[in-house]
């Protein structure tokens, strides 16, 4: 069996890494993410991820200075995403240092470019990051541009899709729950899971040990953490311990340098 993957989620503004609220609200600077980055590896994490919140509104690709500057310092596997467009965005990233891009507005407004992304540098190296909200209806859509466009797809649907696109990886972003701390989308994490044969990221809300637990009994590969990590004692560590205690297979505790 696979073992499941704990992940640190930076978001990244003007070099900085910060934190808000359903994406747009309440934003606070949370520290340098190349210091905060080397610390994440002495915990002995699974991956980190990288996203550049600005980069799409502002019609650029997310820069490869800090990537560079991250690389040179830790050595697990690590995910960037933030404004992707094009083949040579994603070579300049994977050379500065990234493992795997992540692709959201562009995966929606082009899903063929997933495709070509993969068939180009491998289905591994591509992760489509999908930003939903619930409408008052019930029903959910898909928003790109940073959370600011509504689209007409349900994010259910899209991610089969993207899984024909050849997508390595899904990450599932609840609009509605990021930075609540009140815990993932189970229903959704739920009904996913058992439709994908690709690894199911599961993104926002998490703020217990217990909302850990509770996303990988739901069915995801992966959690990404931010808030929790940021702005209370939960450390990687101690979700790993818990993790283990109750019963979800996790990897040893062990840094890239140690």
């Amino acid at each position: 069996m696979l073992k499941k993957r704990i992940i640190p989620k930076f978001l990244i503004r003007g070099g900085r890494l910060v934190k808000g609220v359903r994406f747009h609200e309440n934003f606070r600077e949370a520290g340098n993410p190349v210091s905060t980055a080397k610390v994440y590896d002495s915990y002995g994490v699974d991956e980190l991820m990288f996203v550049d919140i600005d980069a799409t509104l502002e019609k650029r690709a997310v820069s490869g200075n800090i990537i560079e500057r991250v690389s040179e310092e830790v050595f697990m596997p690590f995910t960037v995403g933030g404004g992707l467009q094009t083949l040579e965005q994603i070579a300049a990233l994977l050379r500065s240092g990234a493992d795997k891009v992540s692709i959201t507005s562009a995966a929606v407004h082009q899903p063929d470019f997933v495709r070509t992304a993969a068939s180009r540098f491998g289905d591994q190296c591509i992760v489509v990051g999908l930003d939903y909200a619930r409408q008052p209806d019930g029903s959910m859509r898909l928003f790109t541009h940073g959370g600011t466009v509504a689209t007409e797809f349900d994010p259910f649907d899209y991610a089969l899709r993207m899984q024909d696109q050849h997508a390595g990886e899904i990450l599932l972003c609840s609009i509605d729950r990021d930075g609540t701390m009140s815990g993932y989308d189970l229903d959704l994490i739920h009904r996913l899971s058992e439709k994908l044969d690709i690894p199911l990221i599961a993104s926002s809300g998490a703020g217990t040990l217990a909302h850990c637990v509770d996303a990988f009994e739901a069915g995801a590969s992966a959690i990404t953490i931010s808030s929790m990590f940021l702005f209370s004692d939960h450390s990687p560590i101690k979700v790993r311990t818990y993790l283990a205690t109750n019963g979800v297979q996790v990897r040893s505790q062990k840094g890239s340098h140690s």
